[in-house]
This record gives structure tokens, sequence and C-alpha cells, in this order.
């Protein structure tokens, strides 16, 4: 069923699959085997034209896209994409992916994604707004509190999600939380920029804490972080408050490395400059990097160029560590490796870390444990759902309260896949840590499954 003009999805699709079937699951409860066939394939698919006027007057037209994917566990729920990459491959697979990254956080929401293949780049805030206004024209037909709430995703910011809001309320006549990433004077929730970041370095913190039993935590250790946007600002800001050394940041022109760690306001610096497209070989020009400087490397991602590191944490897009730099972090001493983006490590690096996982180690050289982003990066949605539930409220949650219980649920997400890789694996190493992709796959598939039977959607 998967379409041979579809590379991202069969990927994600192959993931899931792979694991499953080299879990015990289907021989332990074969009904389960039934739900692949059906889940595999989205409930809707929305494609749709925005034609709408730039700064010249003239007309513009963009292809624009909702995949609700399904629904068993609540209302879809999932970003939008505003690039010119975007198709409908990547949001598939995107939409796929957010099907158990939703189930994983425990909360009632459902899988899709959206975009468009509009580029922001270069353009106007006023034509960014008039973008907004007319994709949302069509958009309002499909979604609501109820059906579909989209959130932000690579180039849909706080100042986009205003945008798509407004229009929203004005088409539909109806202040509601059809969105999430709002402001926070009309229903958006505290934490939400700063939950992808900070809720994968929770993750990785229990990894550390469950593979070294307590023994160790950030303190002193050497993270690599990819991407210089949102999830990696926030992600190296709370590296830096636990103790660790931020030693890498990237853009899609080039990668700094900075042997002394990243500065908490370099970043600040990075985070204005990146609202404006600005690229890091012109941030690191900023008074900020003249006291600890960095080196730049145009053209390059950081995984073959850090040096000896603790930590990979890849927030930039789809793909990013392939097979020979995921060697290249190995041989460089990586332990805990996470994806902040979706998706972020080929096939071949996985198999590269999950090698690495069930190999015989001795004392000096501990296995390398791959978490993939399902389960290391929920912490975005699981925020957004709580925004949701304040909106169904009408209250405002205080930052300690949603810091609270992002970090608590982003524990019982980790240990639900550790429940998970335990109960149904068949791995004949039993000394090597759980497989967290087995285990977060698991966990989340059967959560959906359990749904899509009590609906009647599948059946035995």
């Amino acid at each position: 069923m998967v379409q041979p003009s579809e590379p991202e999805f069969e990927q994600a699709l192959n993931e899931v699959y792979s694991t499953l079937k080299a879990s015990s699951l289907f021989e332990k409860e074969p009904k389960y085997l039934k739900v692949l066939d059906v889940v595999q394939i989205p409930e809707r698919i929305i494609q749709f034209r925005v034609v709408w006027e730039n700064d010249n007057h003239e007309v513009e037209v963009n292809r624009g896209y909702r995949v609700q994917f399904n629904s068993a566990l609540g209302p879809y729920k999932g970003g939008l994409r505003f690039h010119p990459t975007v198709n409908l491959s990547i949001l598939k697979f995107l939409g796929f992916e957010q099907i158990f990254k939703n189930a994983l956080t425990g909360l009632n929401i459902g899988g899709g994604k959206g975009g468009s293949d509009f580029n922001p780049k270069g353009r106007s805030n006023n034509e960014i707004r008039r973008f907004c206004y007319a994709f949302m024209r069509e958009l309002s037909r499909h979604i609501g509190q109820d059906t579909d709430v989209p959130a932000g995703d690579i180039n849909v910011g706080g100042r986009e999600i205003g945008y798509l809001f407004g229009a929203y309320k004005q088409i539909r006549n109806s202040f509601e939380g059809v969105l999430t990433g709002k402001g926070l004077t009309w229903g958006g929730s505290l934490i939400r920029p700063e939950a992808t970041g900070f809720g994968l370095v929770y993750y990785v913190e229990q990894q550390i804490k469950y593979a070294t039993k307590g023994k160790e935590d950030f303190t002193g250790k050497r993270v690599a972080i990819s991407g210089s946007g949102n999830v990696a600002q926030y992600a190296a800001l709370k590296v830096i408050q636990l103790g660790g050394k931020v030693v890498s940041l990237s853009d899609s022109k080039g990668t700094i490395i900075s042997e002394e760690g990243v500065t908490a306001e370099q970043i600040a610096v990075i985070g204005k400059a990146k609202i404006a497209f600005k690229s890091l070989e012109e941030i690191i020009k900023d008074p900020a990097f003249e006291t600890h400087p960095v080196k730049y490397i145009a053209g390059a991602r950081p995984w073959i160029h850090v040096g000896q590191v603790d930590v990979a944490l890849p927030c930039a897009t789809q793909n990013e560590v392939s097979g020979d730099e995921a060697k290249a972090l190995v041989a460089a001493g990586v332990k805990y490796v996470a994806e902040g983006s979706n998706m972020g490590s080929t096939q071949d690096a996985i198999d590269v870390f999950e090698g690495e996982r069930l190999a015989t180690k001795s004392a000096s050289a501990p296995a390398v444990w791959y978490a993939p982003g399902k389960a290391s990066n929920a912490g975005g949605v699981l925020v957004s759902a709580l925004e949701m539930g304040q909106n169904s409220q009408r209250i405002q949650w205080t930052s300690e309260q949603v810091d609270s219980e992002l970090h608590k649920r982003m524990i019982n997400l980790f240990e639900e896949s550790i429940k998970y890789a335990t109960q149904y694996s068949k791995e004949s190493n039993k000394e090597s840590l759980p497989s967290l992709v087995m285990g977060a796959n698991l966990a989340g598939f059967v959560k959906v499954a359990d749904a899509m039977f009590d609906h009647g959607d599948v059946w035995a």
C-alpha cells in the first residue's frame, strides 16, 4: 500500500513494522497483526491550493495539505510545516510518527500533520500574513477544537500561529482552542516554546540514570546538538542548566563547534536572529561570540567534527545522521543518542546504534543507547495537549505546573518504553540495555490498536 514516490513514509513505516515484528507481540497476541494494514492508511488526506497576493500585487499559488491520520485516541494533533520540501510523503511520515508519539504522552490525542510548500524565507511580514490567511481559508473547513488541532512546526512559529488563529476566528466567528502554540494573552500555555527541547533533555536524563544505575547525570557531559531552531535552542539551554557542555549547533548552511561550550548568552543571540532567518555564519559575528569564539564549518553537519562526545541530540530535520556519521559518533565515544527531530537518523544509522547496544561491552566501553524521536521529542505535543486542556477550562497554569507535568510525563513515557521493550523482547543478549525503539513503538502501537478494536475500526 506504500507508493514508490513516498520514500520518507516508507522508511517510517518499515521502522515501525520491523521492530514490532522483531518483538514477541504477534506471537503472544496475534490479533494485533490485523491492525498493521489498517493503521498505515490515513483516515483522511486533504490537499488544496493556496492562492495569495505578494507585495508586488502578483498572484502566487502553493500546495496546502492536512493528513488526518488516526483519531482513535482523540482529535487529530500535529504540526503545520511551511517549507519548499513539503510533500505528501514527508507529511504522511510525520503524521504516522505522530500517532504513536501522541499515544505515548498518555493524553487523549490522535495523530495528524499538515503544511505547505510555501517558503517564508525572504518574504515580508505582510506576505506571510496574507499567505496564512489564504491557507486558513481552506484549512478552517476541516479543523476544530474537537476535530483537529494543529500546532507549529518548521517555519511555523508564534507569528504564523497568530495569523492562522486570527484568520480562523474571522472565518468561523469562533474563539476556540483550535491551534496550539498561541500567544500567552490569548490562550497559549507557558513552557510551550521550551517544551520539545526541555522534554528531550528530561528523557535523556532518564537514559543516563537508568544506564548508570543513578550514578551519573548531565554534569560534565559533552553534548553535540544539531539545528539552531526552537528545539535545539531550548535543549541546549536545559543541558547547560543541568551542568553539561554544548559543543555544537548547526543550520542548513553549516555548523559551529565550541570547545569551551556554547553559552546561554550566545543561544539568546541565535534565537533572536533566527526569527529573521539569519544564518549561523552571519550570527557568529555578534559581539557575544568574541569572548567565547566558535569554529564555523560551512556545508557540514556536526557529527564528524565534534570530537569526543557523550551525548548526541539531532534537532534539525529528518535523516540528518547517516550510517557513516553514526560510526563517527560511536568512535568519538557517544553513549546516548536521542532525536529532537522526527526520524533524525537514517535506518543505516539506527542499525549502527542498535548494533552497538547489543554488542558485548567492557566496562571501559559502555553501550550506545539510541532513543527515537517519537519518544524523546514528545514533549512538544505533550505540552500542546496540556494547552488544549487549559483552553477547555479557560485557565492558564503556572510555568512550574506545566514544567512539572512535562517532566513527570517524560519520565512516565521513558518507563513505558522500558516496560514494553522488556516484556516483548526476543533478544538473546539479556545483559544489553532494552531497545527504546522497540519499546516506544510497542507502547504506542498497543494503545492505539486497543482503541481501534474498541471502536470497531478493526476486529479480531
